[in-house]
């Protein structure tokens, strides 16, 4: 849900700025103003010289507008961060029994594991997403479910066979799991 939001406030805000820069845009080349437009013509400056020399005696207003501006900055730069993250985990930390740690990689911990619940008695799709850390690696699995199957049975079967399958095989102690199951949708069998 925070995804959508997060998609459709990023939407409105380029949406916003693309009117706003392609109106500066023309005016600039010189076509007429919009009846929404804060300025007269072409020529029409942003801050008159009384705007920009108006608070110019008190001596807090540029520090106080240059800080403004630079959380500012750093806010969005920080909200750039937070949307380029990663998500997925890409390596997980494998204890080869020997004093020594190997390193697998997600994706492929990712594929054995959808395989494997694909494979299932009664599962048509299967996905698989690994977060957390190196060490403490959980997954979110997706499971969609043939009509007529129990979804007990199939989350008893995925945790019997490929959980344990995928946990043992990467030598992890626990590997916590989030299952969400949904069925394949069937058009209803005419009866005559």
């Amino acid at each position: 849900m925070l995804g959508t939001v997060n998609r459709v406030l990023i939407a409105l805000a380029g949406l916003l700025l693309l009117a706003l820069g392609g109106s500066v845009l023309a005016v600039g080349l010189g076509a007429p103003p919009p009846s929404w437009w804060i300025h007269n013509g072409r020529h029409d400056v942003l801050l008159t010289q009384a705007e920009r020399t108006h608070w110019r005696a008190a001596g807090w207003w540029w520090p106080t507008v240059l800080a403004a501006l630079a959380v500012l900055v750093l806010l969005a730069l920080w909200w750039l961060t937070a949307q380029l993250r990663r998500r997925r985990l890409t390596e997980v930390l494998v204890d080869t029994g020997d004093g020594e740690e190997a390193l697998l990689r997600g994706r492929a911990l990712e594929t054995v594991l959808a395989t494997d619940a694909a494979h299932q008695e009664g599962v048509s799709h299967a996905e698989a997403v690994l977060s957390g850390t190196p060490t403490a690696p959980r997954v979110r699995v997706w499971l969609q479910l043939e009509p007529d199957v129990a979804p007990e049975a199939a989350l008893r079967d995925l945790t019997a066979q490929a959980l344990t399958h995928a946990r043992e095989s990467a030598a992890l102690k626990k590997l916590p799991a989030e299952v969400r199951l949904t069925s394949v949708r069937h058009r209803a069998e005419r009866v005559t």
